[in-house]
């Protein structure tokens, strides 16, 4: 039995879990070794979708929610935390900050300082400092804040939903400075759905940005004072007396087929991202940003970031470097197996870092609707790439352990590929001008701490992806994470020194896949059986959740995307295990995923349409199945199979 405080009396209640458990990953039991996940027990009846994380001088956590409710947790730390309710009816708070003895958050329409006057535990006093106008798009959330040095405010407006992105209201697409009396100066645009912001030790700013309109793939950008990181619809504000950007929306011509660090050649407002996270690779939709601030009490990674990622339930972890004074760097896989989407990330006074999710509307891998836990280390050190940093010929790999001198010496433990992604409004983008390089030689430290690869064919502008499978350290370990990807947006000098490499690009290979069939078969005669339309719904889900159709029936099958993302419908063979691993498979296509539409090539897949964008739809010619029984409606999409499910009953 635990307490829960409540606005009146002390509640004594029973803490469960919200939904059942799910089966970690085999990599996720990998990096458990290392790095342990603890859930933080929350009380049954508080629906705790996080929104924010702040901890207050006593060391309780604050935590706003989804649902306009602000949470205080004594003992956060033990497996006895007492809740007590601050504060509620608020709207969707999506980011808080403990500060001068009141808690300040940014609601959907404003940003608003709560204070606790009698000292009850429970606030007394909403005070608006600045509030911003609504359009009632329900893509109209609001994140932060941000404390500046000198005491300012940093939040972060999303656009509005509608055909492409749209700013239907001021300063929508926009980072705002708001100082505490309430005086508001526009910073930078360019931005749709920018739920993670941070400001480093150098006064820096970065934020995240999930893939969608205008934008290729999951990306983070250093934002300065007028910067324009790349959706133009927050652009028509830049006439504003207080704009710090002259650029006009119409300037923005997609037509001329570029990626987004050429077109920033073009316009020098125009921010290229310091670092891309490929999309399904490492995650699908790019949350909180946290700097490794604990002086390695949280393992080997000091001054790196970690990075959530909200539909994955995953983190990433980044090293940043400077280089000609631009920000750049690697992305690495970190630690998976998170009970529910990750949004926010905070360090408790432990050095173990707390976690919290949310899943309501952004389905994700992690199954439950919501969540509170923590990571904390082991004190084990994995063998991983510690850092990779940028030459103008190559690449300097430095490592956690010692390696095998000889075989990192050998140029066959090696693969390099460079590729990129296209600047234009639709949905995302497919992986672009994919090439290989070469690595021509390998020079190893002599401690074994570093490897100095010198290359031929890199790419300025490019992703860098550094695959190292079979390399072990000196005590025999494989790397836990093999896989970098170093976004080279400069290189020392100014100049490349690598030789180029000509060679037709993988990604415009054409791939048959016979088993989408978007012409009605001659042997059908013309005549189809049924006609069947399926569409979608908010959360990564179908419109239906059963089909029945009678065996052998030759069906004209039109799936309708009608959501914000991307889907496909893939009919697979009986059985839930069929449907879990075509999921599994369709995640290990990696970098050719795009060009498989994310179907693997097995014979579990019976029948499967393309990768639809947003407000798209496609006819497919199936003929269902002899054998009755359960078979299964999937999207493969990655991150999207554990939930985007529906039965399809043979009769």
């Amino acid at each position: 039995m635990y307490k829960i405080k409540m606005p009146i009396v002390l509640v004594f209640i029973i803490f469960t879990s919200y939904l059942s458990a799910q089966a970690p990953s085999d990599m996720a039991k990998k990096e458990a070794v290392y790095y342990e996940i603890v859930d933080v027990p929350i009380p049954k009846g508080v629906e705790l979708e996080v929104g924010g994380l702040t901890f207050t001088d006593d060391d309780k956590l604050g935590v706003t929610t989804r649902r306009g409710e602000l949470w205080v947790i004594d003992k956060p730390y033990s497996q006895k935390p007492e809740y007590s309710r601050f504060a509620h009816g608020l709207h969707e708070a999506l980011g808080v900050k403990y500060r001068d003895n009141s808690f300040y958050l940014t609601q959907r329409g404003e940003l608003s300082r709560l204070f606790d006057h009698d000292g009850d535990g429970k606030a007394d006093e909403y005070r608006t400092i600045y509030s911003w106008p609504l359009s009632g798009n329900y893509h109209d959330y609001a994140y932060g804040p941000k404390f500046t040095e000198n005491g300012d405010m940093l939040v972060t407006l999303n656009l509005s939903w509608v055909n492409h992105g749209a700013s239907l209201v001021k300063w929508r697409g926009w980072m705002l400075k708001i100082t505490p009396e309430g005086e508001m100066e526009p910073i930078a645009t360019g931005l749709r759905s920018p739920s993670g912001f941070n400001i480093n030790k150098d006064g820096d700013v970065f934020y995240t940005e999930n893939q969608g309109d205008w934008v290729g793939s999951g990306r983070m950008t250093h934002l300065e004072k007028g910067d324009f990181a790349g959706n133009p619809e927050g652009l028509r504000w830049s006439s504003d007396p207080l704009s710090p950007i002259d650029l006009k929306q119409d300037v923005i011509d997609e037509s001329l087929g570029l990626s987004l660090y050429e077109y920033s050649k073009k316009i020098p407002a125009l921010k290229a991202p310091a670092i891309w996270f490929p999309h399904t690779i490492l995650g699908i939709a790019t949350s909180d940003i946290l700097y490794e601030t604990t002086g390695n009490k949280f393992g080997p990674f000091d001054g790196q970031m970690l990075i959530g990622d909200q539909g994955h339930s995953k983190i990433t972890r980044v090293f940043m470097e400077k280089v000609n004074g631009v920000y750049q760097g690697a992305a690495f896989a970190f630690r998976e197996g998170f009970s529910s989407g990750v949004l926010r990330l905070i360090w408790g006074s432990d050095s173990s870092m707390f976690v919290g999710m949310t899943s309501r509307g952004w389905a994700s891998t992690g199954k439950k609707t919501f969540g509170l836990q923590r990571l904390k280390w082991t004190g084990k050190t994995p063998f991983e790439i510690k850092t990779m940093k940028a030459q103008d010929d190559g690449f300097i790999l430095e490592f956690t352990k010692p390696v095998n001198k000889k075989l990192a010496a050998d140029l066959a433990m090696y693969k390099l590929n460079t590729f990129t992604y296209n600047y234009n409004h639709e949905y995302g983008s497919d992986i672009v001008d994919r090439q290989t390089a070469m690595i021509h030689e390998a020079i190893v430290s002599e401690d074994g701490l570093t490897v100095r690869l010198k290359i031929h064919g890199m790419r300025l502008g490019y992703i860098h992806q550094i695959e190292i499978p079979t390399l072990k350290s000196t005590s025999g370990d494989l790397l836990l994470h093999n896989t970098g990807y170093y976004t080279l947006n400069e290189v020392p000098g100014g100049k490349l020194n690598s030789p180029s490499m000509t060679m037709v690009s993988k990604s415009d290979k054409k791939v048959v896949q016979p088993k989408r069939t978007n012409k009605m078969p001659e042997s059908w005669n013309n005549k189809i059986d049924e006609k069947l339309d399926i569409g979608t719904k908010p959360g990564l889900k179908y419109d239906v959740e059963e089909v029945r159709i009678k065996r052998g029936s030759k069906v004209a099958l039109t799936f309708n995307n009608n959501d914000d993302m991307l889907h496909n419908l893939v009919i697979t063979e009986k059985g839930v295990k069929s449907v879990d691993e075509v999921g599994k498979l369709a995640l290990s296509l990696g970098l050719e995923g795009a060009d498989y539409n994310y179907v693997p090539d097995t014979d579990l897949v019976l029948f499967h349409t393309g990768i639809l964008k947003p407000i798209s739809t496609e006819t497919i010619y199936v003929t269902m199945p002899e054998t009755p029984g359960e078979y299964w409606i999937v999207c493969t999409f990655p991150g999207h199979s554990a939930v985007m499910r529906a039965k399809l009953i043979v009769e």
